[in-house]
């Protein structure tokens, strides 16, 4: 949270489309702070993308859009909440169809544990590159820290539970061992 990945994504299809090249953005249905099918960063910048569920397949849904009219490149905003399934079918796309596919998500939850989809990103990616941020303290952030209403955090809960800066900070794990540990 909070390293920029929306953003860059939306600069990476910028460059796409400047070099009049089609690209196709997508992102989680489940996801709508911004509104249905929109990508946005808090830098305000937003664009219109192709919402999906954890049960679209991809594969069929990018291959029919690119059969139609050609793509050359698939853009994910939001790519913890990928199914395992939905992860193998991008490969599929990269694979069979000769698409690049670039993913833009957060590895782990705010209790510590891999989103599954994120775990097979991990594990069969091409490449990976991580955006970086600081925590409060000035160290690297790889922790994401669920808050409630007072900024207290929060224990337990579910995997997903959808929230901006109002429910998370991002924080080195030495302070998300700390205020887990509160």
């Amino acid at each position: 949270m909070n390293a920029g990945k929306s953003t860059s994504l939306l600069q990476v299809a910028y460059n796409y489309e400047e070099r009049d090249q089609r690209v196709l953005l997508l992102t989680p249905s489940i996801d709508d702070r911004a509104g249905a099918g929109t990508i946005a960063s808090r830098l305000g910048i937003e664009r219109s993308a192709l919402g999906f569920s954890n049960s679209t397949d991809l594969a069929a849904l990018i291959e029919a859009r690119h059969a139609k009219q050609a793509i050359d490149c698939v853009l994910i905003d939001e790519a913890q909440f990928l199914t395992e399934a939905q992860v193998w079918q991008l490969t599929d796309v990269v694979d069979r169809v000769d698409i690049p596919v670039m993913c833009y998500g957060i590895r782990s939850d705010a209790f510590g544990q891999a989103f599954p989809g994120s775990a097979v990103l991990l594990a069969v990616a091409d490449k990976l590159a991580e955006m970086k941020t600081i925590c409060f303290c000035g160290r690297k952030a790889t922790m994401n820290l669920r808050i409630d209403e007072h900024g207290n955090a929060v224990t337990k809960g579910d995997q997903i539970a959808i929230g901006g800066n109002d429910r998370y900070i991002s924080c080195c794990r030495k302070h998300w061992k700390e205020k887990l540990n509160k």
